[in-house]
């Protein structure tokens, strides 16, 4: 079978070896191992760093097209001047394909994504990484996407795997999932008694969209009101300059630790300790550090975007956040001395999360590739 991957996410050459983001690598590493050969069609070229993996299979095809982009009068100029080129590649790598894999969203794959309506018998799947809430308020690029998608009238043949389950989906929407462990790399979980000192975490990249200063002030807060909590964040960014300063000013700084960015395994063992995890994102897609967390049996702190409500089961699973800007430290604190709740909801988190492990992900996508 000849796969082909259209997607906006970067590919490129590092020491000889072709690599991409980390956890997106991981993900298609399963499903180029259920294939004879893979072109990906994707940028090649990034401005500054790249948290980057190499592919498992080095042996795949890359057609490089530059990312569709729309910021300044420049960009957008060329980008629709090269429009008609791309999508003349498109169509041709679609017609020789055996199935078609979007990734989305993306101008890339909102390009592709119209060229599909085209190629009606050409078996398709559509990854929709971002929020797929209907409710939600989303670019109109994006929007567009979900239509063509969601449109069985001019989408066919095709699945699109989004995250959550919402109300009135038409029959080519399926619920799915992005897994981070295999079944051998579970363990008992660690008792936690939830005794104080409360250990949270926070795990994610240190900019606006994950609201870490808001956690840190969150812990202050908490603080304040008598819990004793302690906070570790995982993670770089522009706010952590904020956030130093921040724990100086109100003198926190043994009580909130910032370790940077750390491997996998040192985040692995963290989850495995921590009693909570805070993640008080403005959106998301499949938060999986939130999954990663409940996996280990911490508690998730969480706001109500997305498809979170659906992973922790409105509560049951872990304290849904509705307004981040006005959470009230009492009411959480109250919540958080309440041994009993914690430890049904770490239980169930665990139990919960466990379900959706790498060997699921993997005979998810051999189905869907059969």
């Amino acid at each position: 079978m000849k796969l082909l991957v259209i997607t906006d996410a970067h590919l490129i050459t590092q020491n000889g070896q072709k690599v991409a983001y980390a956890p997106y690598v991981k993900e298609m590493n399963l499903w180029m191992s259920q294939v004879d050969h893979t072109t990906f069609i994707c940028p090649n070229k990034i401005r500054g760093p790249l948290l980057g993996l190499p592919f498992k299979i080095q042996d795949f095809k890359q057609i490089a097209l530059r990312r569709l982009e729309f910021h300044t009068l420049i960009s957008a100029l060329i980008s629709f001047l090269t429009i008609p080129y791309q999508a003349i590649v498109l169509w041709n790598a679609m017609r020789k394909a055996d199935h078609i894999h979007l990734r989305c969203p993306g101008n890339l794959a909102l390009l592709a994504s119209m060229i599909q309506v085209t190629l009606p018998r050409k078996r398709k799947t559509a990854k929709y990484a971002g929020n797929w809430d209907p409710e939600s308020k989303q670019p109109l690029a994006y929007n567009m996407q979900k239509w063509i998608l969601s449109n069985t009238v001019l989408t066919k043949n095709m699945q699109v795997l989004v995250y959550g389950k919402w109300k009135s989906q038409t029959k080519n929407i399926k619920p799915f999932f992005t897994a981070s462990y295999y079944n051998n790399d579970k363990e008992p979980i660690i008792d936690r008694n939830f005794k104080q000192p409360l250990k949270a975490m926070y795990v994610g990249t240190m900019g606006a969209n994950k609201r870490p200063f808001e956690t840190v002030q969150l812990i202050k807060f908490l603080r304040s009101s008598g819990l004793d909590i302690t906070l570790e964040m995982y993670g770089d960014g522009p706010v952590v300059e904020d956030i130093k300063w921040y724990r100086k000013e109100n003198g926190i700084l043994d009580q909130i630790v910032i370790r940077g960015n750390q491997p996998g395994h040192v985040v692995k063992e963290a989850y495995k300790n921590a009693d909570l995890l805070i993640l008080l994102s403005k959106s998301e897609g499949w938060p999986k550090v939130v999954a990663e967390a409940m996996f280990w049996g911490a508690v998730p702190i969480v706001s109500s975007v997305s498809c979170v409500p659906w992973m922790i089961g409105n509560d049951k699973r872990g304290i849904l956040i509705h307004d981040p800007e006005h959470i009230g430290a009492e009411y959480l604190g109250k919540q958080l001395t309440n041994k009993e709740a914690l430890l049904e909801m770490s239980k169930e988190a665990a139990e919960w999360s466990r379900q959706y492990t790498m060997d699921t992900f993997a005979q998810e996508i051999k189905k869907l590739l059969q």
